[in-house]
């Protein structure tokens, strides 16, 4: 018995002090590049403006950190932070904020998302997939209403599609 105690204390001592293997110590993601976001913004505004519309189109990394802003010149003041949080929060929720606006309205049990900081839940912001994975999101604002923000920015994402497939 008291082999097997000494077999078993060495055979734990053994395991608790291998190296931790490299890939256990680092994690690998992807992310959109800045050319890839810069061409997805710009085919944004550019559907919005053959539209009519004056609008700011914001495009964030996976993680939510801004990489381009675009605004028409006549869009009005509040649309660079509003498509900003709009990209913030499809991105950090993983949820276009459509499906958000619906998930968290009064009486729903994720209603309190609305009061978190930075959250925008209105149409507009659209996660930006590649390989099933998030790689960033777009956010339009100052369309009128929703649908046509959510518009321009799935034409932001098409135009940059065939970039994301792999």
């Amino acid at each position: 018995m008291r082999m097997h105690h000494l077999l078993a204390v060495s055979a734990i001592c053994l395991l608790t002090s291998l190296p931790v293997r490299a890939q256990d110590a680092t994690v690998t993601y992807k992310s959109l590049g800045l050319e890839v976001a810069l061409d997805a913004a710009r085919a944004a505004l550019a559907e919005c403006q053959k539209q009519g519309f004056q609008v700011a189109v914001a495009v964030v990394d996976r993680f939510g950190t801004p990489q381009v802003l675009l605004r028409d010149r006549f869009a009005g003041p509040h649309t660079p932070p509003t498509a900003t949080g709009k990209a913030w929060t499809a991105a950090t929720f993983r949820t276009n904020t459509t499906e958000l606006d619906a998930l968290t309205k009064p009486g729903m049990p994720q209603a309190g998302l609305r009061q978190l900081p930075n959250v925008v839940v209105l149409g507009g912001g659209m996660r930006i997939e590649a390989g099933g994975s998030t790689v960033g999101a777009i956010g339009v604002s100052g369309a009128p209403g929703g649908e046509s923000d959510d518009a321009c920015a799935k034409a932001g994402i098409a135009a940059i599609q065939d970039k994301l497939d792999f």
